[in-house]
């Protein structure tokens, strides 16, 4: 197939587009598609399961322990300092010597022979409780202090209880080692079993927790999956429950909208939840916040002591006497009163367009049963067709992008209208920018109204090849404008704010751990 250039097509240019596509070119079409679709699991993705979590942290555990000689509890003390990076432990390592790396992490490594030398008596005085007890009845740390097992244990038991679980450090004083998880573990858990079994998932989930590679699937209720990327920290992922989520924030996939744009766009949300919608609400003209009428009077007040005209949301005085000439709001009262005023009427715009597209997911997805329905249809005719994969090639087209284009009003909203990035870009550039990223959502959102025509009518009454020809053209087409919103959105954004790169087959699908 040629290379054309998308950005400004219209529905007739995309006709003629589609008539000179011929049979040749349109099986690497569908194929080149199809492929995309059976490439979707990403090795450097991997969901770990709740029972393959301890195998996952002994992988890590072992890497640190090859590469430093080291013991087990050893390496988990090293790598829960270092956010259980090998990389990070290595570079340490080269860079300021095993010393410097072993006394940063409150790591006390000591020979057994130096321990049982430090034991020369079968009788210890505790230095805690100063009693006097049986050598067995104590314990050392790796860092050479020794107590009675009555004082560790209510100090393990303490810490615990403090949410010191990961790095506890000797009684000592002025002793930061910190001790052996094995020994806290089994001296708590003669005096409390449950919290012994506690403090053990705790280091278990601190490889899941305290680890900027690994987090958990946000589902709710919780899967009990872990999602780990290799490479990438900045990526929407997709867990083996069904999930899809943004690695960053652990919020809901949302790109092409940035994670602080979509912390802001949710709370404000649900902050003004049910009121934006509302025939029964208006914005005040003052502190613009949104002011529901609740009596017949059309001289309202906001909460700021501001009174406006529910009629034309005209500012109006405190006097009722005051005559207030009413008049229908105009459009170009916007480009006078400038951002500031302009703020509610752009949220209320992107509220609308973004429901519109997010409801019009949810019904698309009920609708594809019909699809499976209508390509069973097809098959049983004996159709000159055999393969009619690009139905379900086109539905998923369909649905990634109507996902990218509903996540684009945020975006829009806080770019372009909102107090907060209104100093992103100079004001004389701020119109034609706004006017080239609206330009985009516009084609693109033509082309997936299009396009999800095309999926749901009646074809299969009419000409199928003529059907699979504009599904086939139309998904390569919206597959161009969605790259094109990405790239125009990204170089909008502020220097301070990232998206996640665009990527045709849709969000990472994680692939097992073994």
């Amino acid at each position: 197939m040629e290379d054309y250039y998308y950005g400004s097509i219209d529905d007739e240019n995309s006709d003629q587009y589609s008539d000179r596509v011929d049979d040749d070119d349109e099986e690497d079409s569908v194929d080149g598609l199809q492929d995309q679709e059976l490439c979707s699991k990403d090795p450097s993705c991997t969901v770990i399961r709740q029972e393959s979590l301890l195998a996952a942290q002994k992988e890590v555990l072992q890497k640190a322990m090859d590469l430093l000689s080291l013991k087990e509890h050893h390496a988990r003390t090293l790598l829960i300092y270092h956010c259980w990076d090998v990389e990070t432990v290595s570079k340490v390592f080269v860079e300021r010597g095993k010393e410097r790396l072993y006394s940063e992490a409150g790591l006390s490594v000591r020979s057994s022979k130096d321990l049982n030398s430090s034991l020369s008596s079968d009788e210890v005085t505790c230095q805690i409780c100063f009693k006097h007890v049986n050598a067995y009845e104590s314990s050392m740390m790796d860092c050479g202090h020794c107590f009675c097992n009555i004082c560790w244990t209510k100090h393990f038991i303490m810490k615990i209880q403090e949410g010191q679980s990961r790095r506890i450090t000797c009684m000592a004083n002025k002793c930061e080692a910190i001790c052996d998880q094995e020994n806290v573990r089994n001296l708590v858990s003669t005096a409390d079993p449950h919290l012994a079994t506690m403090f053990y998932k705790i280091l278990l989930e601190s490889y899941v927790e305290d680890n900027k590679k690994v987090k958990w699937c946000p589902s709710v209720p919780h899967c009990g999956n872990a999602i780990r990327v290799e490479r990438d920290e900045y990526c929407e992922v997709e867990c083996a429950c069904g999930v899809q989520f943004c690695f960053s924030c652990s919020s809901e996939a949302h790109s092409p909208c940035p994670c602080l744009m979509w912390k802001l766009w949710k709370e404000k949300r649900q902050d003004e939840s049910g009121m934006v919608n509302s025939t029964n609400t208006k914005y005040c003209p003052k502190c613009h916040k949104p002011v529901e009428k609740n009596g017949g009077c059309n001289r309202v007040r906001c909460l700021c002591g501001q009174q406006f005209c529910w009629l034309c949301g005209g500012k109006t005085s405190t006097s009722i006497a005051d005559h207030h000439p009413c008049g229908q709001y105009k459009d170009d009262r916007l480009e006078k009163d400038g951002l500031a005023k302009r703020q509610p009427w752009g949220y209320s715009h992107s509220c609308i367009q973004f429901k519109a597209h997010t409801d019009s997911l949810e019904l698309e997805a009920r609708l594809q049963s019909r699809l499976n329905s209508k390509i069973e249809i097809l098959e049983e005719k004996n159709h000159e067709l055999r393969d009619f994969s690009w139905v379900t090639v086109g539905f998923n087209r369909l649905f990634r992008s109507r996902r990218i284009l509903s996540y684009s009003y945020p975006f829009g909203y806080y770019m372009f209208y909102d107090d907060q990035f209104k100093y992103a870009m100079e004001q004389n550039v701020r119109e034609p920018k706004q006017n080239l990223f609206e330009n985009h959502q516009e084609q693109l959102q033509a082309k997936i109204e299009n396009l999800s025509e095309q999926l749901f009518d009646d074809w299969e009454e009419r000409d199928v090849l003529d059907t699979r020809r504009q599904i086939i053209t139309l998904s390569t087409v919206i597959n161009n404008l969605c790259k094109n919103l990405y790239d125009c959105i990204e170089e909008l954004l502020p220097p301070e704010h990232i998206i996640v790169p665009y990527r045709s087959m849709g969000v990472k699908k994680a692939s097992e751990f073994h």
